[in-house]
């Protein structure tokens, strides 16, 4: 049976870090749903290339209808943490114990929900001290796993780990 992933994303995303594990996800039939401020509008990454169509605006979407949450990098996620209904709808994911999955700079609207004190993860460099501030045991590997739940990785280069890892806890 299939999951529904939630997928907190806006323009400026880092185009692969969306591409690569949405296909994935839907390759294995799981359906990703994704959730910016309005739905209907068109999303663009930093590189251009990927154009990605909003399925739902956040204020009609609710944690519980979701079985897990994906938070793709490049500067989208520090442009929706600052919208405290992405933080919130976040923060409802890591204190259910449903399974989220961050790469790169995905990790800032986790850091930003104060949810990653005493977990191990890892993000990308320039938020390396962001993440061990928030209390986190930073590693700096490809992929990390905590307590069967959040999946993390650093670049587009850790695409393959991080899609494994999270297919696994789907």
């Amino acid at each position: 049976m299939g999951k529904k992933i939630a997928t907190l994303i806006t323009d400026m995303f880092e185009d692969s870090e969306y591409t690569d594990p949405a296909s994935a996800f839907k390759e294995e039939g799981h359906t990703v749903v994704t959730i910016e401020k309005e739905a209907g509008k068109t999303v663009t990454g930093k590189q251009g290339k990927a154009k990605v169509k909003i399925d739902e605006g956040i204020d009609t979407v609710n944690p519980d209808d979701f079985d897990a949450l994906f938070l793709p990098g490049g500067f989208s996620p520090d442009q929706l943490r600052a919208d405290e209904r992405f933080v919130t709808f976040t923060k409802a994911f890591m204190d259910e114990k449903k399974p989220v999955f961050a790469i790169c700079h995905g990790p800032q609207l986790l850091i930003t929900a104060k949810s990653l004190e005493g977990r191990k993860a890892t993000g990308y460099k320039s938020i390396k001290v962001d993440m061990e501030y928030a209390g986190v045991d930073y590693k700096d590997e490809e992929v990390v796993v905590c307590s069967n739940q959040l999946v993390t990785s650093r670049t587009p280069d850790d695409l393959p780990a991080f899609i494994r890892e999270s297919i696994k806890l789907l």
